[in-house]
């Protein structure tokens, strides 16, 4: 009976461990300052944001979030702090299978937030800063408008556009060569169709035909391809 009752504990053990090692992502930090709240490793999946993992954060503010994924792709980092306001509380991050480190205070948890891991976040990093570049410039030509008055500042209006245009386009075509000079990082197919599929096809067909064998068998290569199939 002992033996059977030890048996039946290792097995459980074994496999209790094998749902561990399964997991794949580990998203691991702290909240300074943070009393108590709940945290929330999600996910998009089909058009859906699902939660991977989540867990009651109390006095100390570290945390260990799992979950088990196929391929890099954009996660979320979702906080709960239970005090009705739902804004800065989301840290938006793109990781592979790996360990992500994640310290952030309780109340800027998204502008305070310090991400140290693999190096697709850091492509991240540096291809958001960047990118926020344009929008920022977008905000101060759109605020310039929004000052002037039809129809006396038409000519004003039109000039200012025309700045938009122009700021709109660079950012569109820094999003396509990044694609296109980094066959390597599996952030060129996630760029490429999520921000710039409605390119011409000659240069989607470019960005995906130069991808790594194993970038274009990864999630976002797989959906570049569909995309121009369907076209």
């Amino acid at each position: 009976m002992k033996r059977f009752v030890f048996a039946g504990a290792l097995s459980w053990l074994l496999v209790a461990c094998s749902g561990d090692s399964a997991k794949n992502l580990i998203v691991e930090g702290r909240v300074q300052g943070l009393r108590k709240g709940t945290l929330y490793l999600q996910q998009v999946q089909d058009t859906s944001l699902i939660t991977l993992d989540s867990m009651t954060v109390g006095n100390e503010g570290e945390f260990r979030l799992q979950g088990n994924i196929d391929d890099p792709d954009l996660f979320y980092l979702y906080l709960d702090k239970a005090d009705n306001n739902a804004m800065n509380d989301r840290i938006v991050f793109f990781a592979g299978p790996g360990i992500i480190r994640i310290n952030t205070r309780w109340n800027a948890f998204e502008g305070d937030a310090e991400i140290e891991g693999t190096e697709l976040q850091e492509q991240y990093r540096d291809y958001r800063r960047n990118q926020s570049r344009f929008h920022v410039q977008e905000l101060e030509v759109a605020r310039s408008m929004t000052a002037l008055s039809l129809p006396a500042d038409s000519v004003a209006l039109d000039s200012l556009q025309l700045v938009s245009d122009r700021i709109a386009l660079r950012s569109y075509l820094y999003a396509l060569n990044f694609a296109l000079n980094n066959k390597s990082s599996y952030l060129a197919p996630f760029v490429a169709y999520t921000e710039v599929s409605d390119a011409n096809p000659k240069y989607l067909d470019s960005i995906y035909k130069a991808l790594d064998p194993e970038v274009a068998a990864s999630k976002y290569g797989k959906k570049l391809k569909e995309l121009l199939e369907s076209r």
